[in-house]
């Protein structure tokens, strides 16, 4: 399938039923869309010692791809067959340190306009606790 003959969402429900390959991004960082409807997605990571910084904890520049993820696929639920997106600016807050887990990204459309749309995206622990809230300006790419 590809974005010219299919709308994004039914793009990504195909990858959730695993007719479609999750992108290389996501398998090398290991993150998996699980939900999706109209400007809301949902992604899952298994943080483990892979995603270590130096010092231990999870890697930021990990949460920064899991909610980029989860947030660019929310706004490109929401596009037309032919149009993709690419991310302007993305600003995250970490509020909690996390070793390891089950981690959930949720990515949801806050306003979406002509060219341009503002995403946001917690990042919940386990225990379903804030552990990151980030923001996306994107922009809709239309043609070539």
């Amino acid at each position: 399938m590809r974005a010219e003959a299919q709308p994004w969402l039914e793009i990504g429900q195909a990858m959730i039923r695993g007719e479609v390959s999750q992108p290389p991004v996501a398998k090398l960082v290991g993150f998996r869309l699980v939900a999706l409807e109209r400007g809301k997605a949902t992604m899952l990571l298994e943080a483990g010692e892979r995603h270590a910084n130096p010092m231990g904890p999870l890697h930021g520049g990990i949460l920064c791809d899991v909610a980029d993820a989860a947030m660019g696929m929310a706004f490109a639920s929401t596009l037309q067959a032919g149009e993709t997106t690419t991310t302007l600016e993305l600003k995250i807050n970490f509020l909690k340190t996390v070793w390891d887990g089950q981690l959930q990204a949720v990515g949801r459309v806050v306003k979406s306009g002509r060219t341009i749309g503002l995403v946001e995206c917690d990042v919940l622990d386990e225990g379903g606790s804030l552990v990151a809230r980030a923001s996306s300006t994107c922009m809709i790419l239309r043609g070539d």
